[in-house]
């Protein structure tokens, strides 16, 4: 298993350094989505043997993660691991990785387990339903499941090629959904691999979970994602969207969150995607 690590680092410059600090001993390539914070500076003298790309701008969690894995395959790379700069894998992830690989020929995209820092389940595996997804019960084998999560997954190249890479125009959020959606319509597996564990801070670049570009992001793309590849009759998409809307709202609780609810909600409906104006 020729695998590589692409670490996506925007700002934040102490975490991109834990995260690379993890992955020693693993072919590695950090890309630098436009920090302003010295983080190009620190990743060069600290870690000589990582690959630097410099976007030179933020394209968005999609846009930068596909640079990586670019060059990551032209560096001649079966599978790549994609890492949010603010998780820290644990030891063994790459062997466990490697085991996955070898027990699933059929896998496309192999899901890590993601941990909050106090040492709970954020990830362990997930659903895609038709009104939306959810997290599921922790799972403790290797199995399949619906879809990996964007903090720590890894692809073959097979997949990439086959199915292509990350949506661009999402830009944040939902990204690992549709794209888990997409590489198993291209008749690859999504399989968890619960000894593949990372520790994740978790929606760093955006102010965290409950933020209005959080909030924005997440409804817009739900709803853009869900009618893509899980479409309803017009009644019920209606009905959907109201659900996901009303979902989001509930977890509008800071100042201008609730507006920014409904801007994604329009431009969802209005098929306006891209980066946030």
């Amino acid at each position: 298993m020729n695998l590589h690590a692409v670490v996506l680092s925007w700002n934040r410059r102490e975490d991109t350094l834990a995260c690379l600090e993890s992955l020693r001993g693993l072919p590695t390539i950090c890309v630098d989505n436009g920090s302003s914070d010295g983080t190009q500076r620190a990743v060069r003298d600290r870690f000589p043997d990582v690959e630097l790309v410099e976007t030179g701008e933020n394209l968005g969690y999609a846009g930068g993660n596909n640079a990586g894995l670019r060059r990551a395959l032209d560096r001649g790379a079966d599978w790549v691991l994609l890492l949010n700069n603010d998780a820290v894998a644990e030891p063994g992830i790459a062997a466990a990785l490697e085991r996955a690989a070898e027990a699933r020929p059929d896998a496309g995209l192999l899901a890590c387990q993601v941990l909050h820092p106090d040492g709970t389940v954020q990830y362990g595996g997930a659903r895609v339903q038709l009104w939306g997804y959810g997290r599921g019960h922790p799972l403790a084998a290797l199995v399949d499941t619906d879809r990996a999560d964007g903090a720590a997954m890894a692809a073959s190249r097979e997949a990439v090629e086959r199915a292509g890479l990350l949506d661009e125009e999402l830009f944040a959020y939902v990204e690992d959904v549709e794209w888990s959606l997409r590489i198993r319509r291209a008749g690859f597996a999504v399989v968890f691999v619960p000894e593949a564990r990372v520790v994740h801070k978790g929606s760093a670049s955006t102010g965290g979970p409950g933020s209005s570009t959080a909030l924005y992001y997440d409804t817009r793309n739900t709803i853009a994602v869900w009618e893509r590849h899980l479409p309803l009759p017009r009644g019920a998409t209606a009905a959907r969207r109201f659900v996901i809307v009303a979902a989001h709202l509930l977890q509008a609780r800071r100042a201008g969150a609730a507006a920014a609810v409904l801007r994604g909600w329009r431009d969802a409906r209005r098929g306006r995607l891209g980066k946030m104006p």
